[in-house]
């Protein structure tokens, strides 16, 4: 049983706005990405204290914290990134959130993937290890230009970490934007480790995203088999 969700901040900015489309939708989840155009990492105690309000007088559930931690380059520094990171743990207890999203760091069209695996490693490795503590998992997307974009880069990630906090959230419009095609080429290997499914669609060649159904995400097959 799949529970729909989905993010609201592109409804409007204002959070209650979203959660009057939401409901209108029949939609009882959220992904928390952003609210008055903060970014969640950044609300203050007193805007996540109104956002829980708001949330539960709307009967609205947290599905995930959008949160964009990993979104630094592989270089960039990793202890002060541990701050947000301890504060996106924080954020998924106070709006009970059962995971959080998280990237695997950008690289530059200079910096090879196998010259930065090791330090990838490191720090997903350590990342998970805060969210096990924090009984978090966390979702891995496969954002374009990041380590992680490639569906083999996915799976060396997610099995040399072999950590239970630690799963995937499946981007079907990322994959085609970097030229794979979802279903054929990625889903059988990455569906154990899957927890989080966007449905996003995109065109081949071009990167367009569009409606889903209406790329080459292979949207269809995938919720065959989901």
């Amino acid at each position: 049983m799949w529970t729909l969700s989905g993010f609201a901040d592109e409804i409007d900015p204002d959070l209650q706005i979203q959660c009057d489309v939401l409901t209108k939708l029949g939609i009882g989840y959220v992904e928390f990405r952003s609210a008055w155009e903060v970014n969640v990492l950044d609300l203050s105690d007193e805007q996540v204290d109104e956002a829980a309000r708001i949330l539960s007088a709307n009967n609205l559930s947290m599905s995930s914290i959008g949160s964009p931690i990993g979104k630094i380059n592989i270089e960039d520094d990793f202890d002060e990134h541990l701050i947000r990171m301890d504060r996106a743990l924080n954020l998924a207890h106070r709006l009970k959130a059962p995971y959080i999203r998280i990237f695997s760091f950008f690289l530059r069209p200079d910096q090879r993937p196998e010259d930065h695996r090791d330090e990838v490693i490191r720090r997903m490795r350590v990342l998970a290890e805060m969210a096990q503590a924090a009984e978090v998992v966390l979702l891995h997307e496969n954002e374009k230009e990041i380590f992680g974009d490639v569906p083999g880069r996915v799976l060396d990630i997610v099995q040399s970490v072999n950590l239970p906090s630690l799963k995937l959230a499946w981007d079907a419009a990322n994959y085609v934007q970097v030229g794979i095609t979802p279903f054929t080429q990625a889903y059988s290997t990455l569906r154990p480790h899957t927890a989080y499914i966007q449905i996003k669609d995109a065109v081949m060649g071009s990167g367009e995203v569009v409606p889903a159904g209406e790329g080459d995400g292979e949207r269809l097959a995938i919720l065959v088999q989901a």
